[in-house]
């Protein structure tokens, strides 16, 4: 009979057993380490194009002077604002929908076939109608930013409402609550922590159709300085621009990290 062996593995990599926080910092810290020092190598050997791959320094005093100098400030607002409203609109219809596609199978059966659709159909693909049926203002840029978060929020929100426990829902059936006030007193509290997490993942994703939204028929936003940068072989703005973008999600990200930590405090694991 072959014996399994019980011996503990104390190697640096353990299945789903948590590092410390002064781990994860050095881990966090030594990554972007090591990457900045292979970019700063690869200039100063040559092995990249200067032009298009500039050193980094060269991009960090790029990244200053558009601040200090040009009305970049004015362009990161505008790219902010765009994103948060179009993602407000989303959430605004996704959360209802979502809710009501998890809590009720019959309009879940009408609604999904639709919604997962939707869901393959590639919202850069809609920049030509947009600007047909909006013209060229703000209404096609926040229309694709909403198109490109819409649908995904709408089905992770109703998967989410679907694993709520049904014990949960017979219990509150069975004491006389109201269907309305099963989904809105009992479901809606149980998930939403997951609401929540949904849309932090979204988020991300309405950063990322940002500057699509902005490249076309634009003049203001991080996305149209990129595309002004480009006609000029600006290398080192445009990847200025990359790291705002970039930055400006963390930030984002964090914010709704420590949101969800603030309401829901008893989901944190005790480490």
């Amino acid at each position: 009979m072959t014996r399994v062996s019980t011996t503990r593995n104390t190697g640096a990599l353990r299945v789903r057993v948590p590092v410390s926080q002064r781990q994860s910092a050095v881990s966090a810290v030594g990554i972007w380490v090591v990457f900045f020092g292979i970019w700063v190598l690869a200039t100063r050997m040559g092995w990249v194009n200067a032009i298009l791959v500039p050193p980094p320094e060269q991009v960090v005093r790029t990244m200053f002077t558009l601040f200090a100098e040009q009305n970049f400030v004015s362009d990161v607002l505008i790219s902010v604002l765009r994103v948060l409203v179009a993602f407000a609109m989303a959430c605004a219809v996704a959360v209802p929908l979502g809710l009501a596609m998890g809590a009720f199978p019959a309009i879940d059966a009408v609604l999904s076939p639709f919604v997962s659709a939707w869901r393959y159909l590639p919202a850069p693909s809609f920049i030509p109608i947009l600007l047909m049926w909006f013209g060229t203002g703000e209404a096609p840029k926040l229309a694709l930013l909403f198109l490109g978060v819409i649908f995904f929020l709408i089905t992770l929100i109703a998967d989410h409402t679907k694993e709520v426990r049904k014990e949960l829902i017979e219990t509150a059936l069975t004491l006389g609550a109201s269907q309305s006030v099963t989904v809105f007193r009992v479901m809606l509290p149980a998930v939403l922590p997951n609401i929540v997490t949904a849309m932090r993942q979204m988020l991300a994703t309405a950063w990322t159709y940002l500057v699509i939204a902005e490249i076309v028929a634009s003049t203001t936003g991080i996305g149209a300085m990129m595309m002004r940068a480009r006609r000029f072989l600006h290398t080192d703005e445009i990847l200025a621009g990359i790291i705002v973008i970039g930055a400006l999600g963390l930030l984002f990200d964090m914010a709704f990290a420590a949101l969800h930590r603030r309401l829901f405090p008893y989901l944190q694991e005790v480490r």
